[in-house]
């Protein structure tokens, strides 16, 4: 049980730390202030979720590592990140694409895990689901506007639904660490949430007069560690050199 659960614990940790450096690269450079300020502080959001979920981590694996050892001293195969987090930013649209698709699973993953029987697992989601409500209403309005705004912001929304699509699936893929934590109590059906997914999804998508793929093509490999994208490995060695560098350096 306790290496299943770390490996679980692992993939909500890691999912908000990479997702979470990838909004932070928006800092100062964001289309709009109101816009770099909001980014910035989900951001803020996801690494505060991190240390919760990967300090819980390092308790259940007991080998003297702690929550920063885990996130900067870890190799790319070592994470248990979702390729779809792992997507550069592209330009805003193609960010808020992929910030609404994580936001609408992240609510309804948090929502379910309230209820864990795992007491530490709950609380952490307790605390977590509020701002994750609040990055998903933030991300639903912001597609929306973009989808029904000019032609050109409706083509951009458009291609990156198209380019992200196929990477949403793995959300929802089960493996044998999803079915010993849903047996356990601790997590829910991961299959069983895609049609609620697909309901928070799909009206806002036709608001945003945009079409979604019929394709049910999903990559996968991220959550296990089997396969990453190019792309995590190019942001580790950025987010992970300094404590490399300097690892003795205290703040």
């Amino acid at each position: 049980m306790s290496a299943a659960l770390f490996e679980y614990l692992l993939r909500l940790g890691d999912n908000t730390l990479v997702l979470g450096h990838r909004v932070s690269e928006w800092c100062g450079v964001a289309p709009a202030l109101e816009e770099d300020i909001a980014l910035a502080n989900t951001a803020l959001d996801f690494i505060g979720q991190t240390q919760m979920w990967l300090a819980y981590a390092a308790e259940v694996e007991d080998k003297g590592r702690d929550a920063d050892a885990l996130a900067f001293r870890r190799d790319v195969w070592d994470f248990r990140s979702l390729l779809l987090v792992e997507q550069t930013n592209g330009d805003f649209g193609k960010t808020l694409m992929r910030q609404f698709l994580f936001d609408a699973f992240n609510v309804l993953n948090l929502t379910a895990l309230v209820g864990s029987a795992d007491v530490r697992i709950a609380e952490i989601a307790a605390k977590s689901v509020k701002e994750a409500q609040y990055h998903l209403e933030r991300s639903r309005e912001t597609v929306i506007a973009l989808g029904d705004g000019t032609q050109e912001s409706n083509r951009r929304m458009q291609k990156a639904l198209d380019v992200l699509w196929p990477f949403a699936g793995e959300m929802f893929v089960v493996d044998a660490v999803d079915t010993e934590m849903q047996k356990a109590g601790i997590g829910p059906d991961l299959a069983a949430l895609r049609g609620e997914w697909v309901a928070i999804i799909q009206p806002v998508l036709t608001s945003a007069m945009l079409t979604l793929p019929e394709s049910d093509f999903a990559h996968k490999g991220g959550k296990t560690g089997v396969r990453h994208s190019e792309h995590l490995g190019h942001m580790l060695a950025t987010m992970q050199f300094l404590p490399r560098a300097y690892p003795d350096a205290q703040w």
